[in-house]
């Protein structure tokens, strides 16, 4: 007798729900990007959520009365994920929960915008949906995403590994939609890349004198009727979530960056079905200035830090533990209660992953999901 893999099976029974509940093709959406689209916010911030009134809604929706991350039967995903160095090692699925953001150093469990992008498009639809995944760390547009139509890469030493994941994501989609044994329809796609390409070897814009990302536009507009030429899908609706690593004041680099990206939702081709999400809108500005303070404090501690690096052995690991006690302790002192749970809640991760913000990346999901509903109206 032949076995039916378990996940087949509820995948196959979240079309029925869906065809039997409201007689309608099963709404698939995709999401793609790098390793912010992966999402590293551990769920230890997930309080930050909920400390502030303006997003305790979601926290509510996030989690259950006991502060646990609730688990949504209509919402199922599948999620292609890569390793530290953006190797494409496995692939997950499941019932959508806290855990389906980054898969490596994940600490207490990490989300990306996934989490309440699915429970926003859920609620709007009242029906079950499927998500897929697909993201994988430090890709560029310009080598590793490259659209078949962009043309070949040239003089570029990484020119053997161009498009690699734009197959890698078709071939993902394809493999989740061959499985299904019901009635789908492509309903929206998210797009949240680019610091890859932000820092990349794009040419010099010679009246500004940073960069010119123009060819970042160019190969955006090619992505984006490639992956619906490719999935059969001419109408698919396009989200951009237009990169925002620095908030309101980053330097000009990144905003000429963002402005290459939000290009093409501008043009005619585009207007009315690829829409731009600006994501320094929730850039969590309280991080940056604790950090802020706390860089202060550090700074009074390096002499003593270089002395400790001449020691060796036990000696230097005493040293060590006692300088990071110290530290410590100045930093406490210095900061007020608000700015030490900030700290020591509110991030898990570095600026260029939005410090592993649950409150960034919640507030994100949900903004991907009501833009793609907006284009639907």
């Amino acid at each position: 007798m032949k076995r039916i893999p378990v996940k087949l099976v509820l995948l196959a029974a979240l079309f029925l729900a869906a065809s039997i509940a409201q007689a309608k093709p099963l709404k698939v959406y995709i999401l793609c990007g790098q390793s912010n689209m992966e999402g590293h916010a551990q769920t230890k911030t997930f309080p930050a959520i909920a400390k502030d009134p303006e997003t305790k809604y979601l926290y509510d929706k996030i989690v259950d009365a006991e502060g646990k991350p609730r688990v949504f039967d209509g919402i199922w995903i599948e999620y292609a994920y890569g390793n530290f160095h953006g190797d494409p090692v496995g692939k997950r699925s499941g019932k959508l929960t806290a855990g389906y953001g980054s898969q490596h150093h994940v600490g207490t469990g990490k989300i990306g915008p996934e989490l309440t992008f699915g429970i926003t498009m859920q609620e709007h639809h009242n029906e079950p949906i499927l998500l897929i995944k697909a993201a994988w760390g430090g890709k560029s547009l310009m080598v590793d995403f490259r659209p078949p139509s962009a043309g070949e890469l040239e003089d570029h030493k990484h020119k053997d590994k161009a498009g690699r994941y734009y197959n890698l994501l078709i071939e993902h989609v394809r493999e989740v939609l061959a499985k299904t044994s019901g009635d789908y329809e492509l309903a929206g796609f998210v797009w949240f890349q680019g610091f890859n390409d932000m820092v990349g070897p794009y040419p010099k814009n010679e009246t500004s004198g940073g960069k010119d990302f123009s060819e970042y536009s160019r190969l955006l507009s090619c992505f984006i009727r490639d992956v619906r030429k490719d999935l059969g899908a001419p109408e698919l609706p396009f989200v951009v979530g237009v990169l925002g690593v620095g908030g309101k004041d980053a330097g000009d680099n990144a905003l000429a960056f963002r402005e290459g990206m939000a290009a093409p939702a501008m043009t005619d081709e585009f207007k009315g079905n690829v829409v731009n999400v600006f994501s320094e809108k929730y850039w969590p500005e309280e991080i940056d200035a604790v950090q802020e303070k706390v860089q202060t404090v550090k700074r009074t501690f390096s002499k003593q830090w270089k002395e400790v690096k001449q020691l060796e052995g036990e000696a230097r690991k005493e040293a060590q533990n006692k300088l990071k006690e110290e530290e410590r302790a100045a930093i406490d002192a210095a900061l007020t209660e608000d700015e030490l749970f900030t700290l020591d809640v509110g991030t898990s991760n570095r600026g260029f992953h939005y410090h592993g913000s649950a409150k960034f990346f919640a507030q994100l999901g949900e903004a991907f999901a009501k833009s793609l509903i907006s284009i639907g109206r």
